[in-house]
């Protein structure tokens, strides 16, 4: 079962942000958007926070995006945006140091 918007975010009710025009305007749990609209919005944050963040990405890491769109059913690949959203909140993560020269 989804859980509300307030639970992964700091929306309170009443608080008059974008997070409770969302909530008004899609639903508490976005039911009133369409699943690509939620992978759009899933992407374009993703977009902006990989561009906002320190640092460089492997070539490696190219490779296993291919990798994973080209393999994985759906149900995977919906497993491992879950997964991935959650090591970045929570997980950890190598520094930018901890990685190897680029060659």
């Amino acid at each position: 079962m989804s859980k509300p918007i307030g639970h992964f975010t700091s929306y309170s009710l009443n608080d008059g942000s974008l997070l409770e025009s969302l909530q008004e305007q899609y639903g508490s749990t976005f039911e009133l958007m369409t699943k690509r609209e939620k992978l759009f919005l899933i992407s374009a944050i993703a977009i902006q926070l990989c561009d906002g963040a320190p640092g460089r990405c492997r070539e490696e890491i190219y490779v296993v995006g291919h990798q994973i769109n080209s393999s994985l059913n759906q149900a995977d690949r919906e497993g491992l945006v879950e997964a991935l959203t959650n090591q970045v909140q929570w997980g950890r993560s190598l520094s930018d140091t901890e990685l190897p020269p680029m060659g």
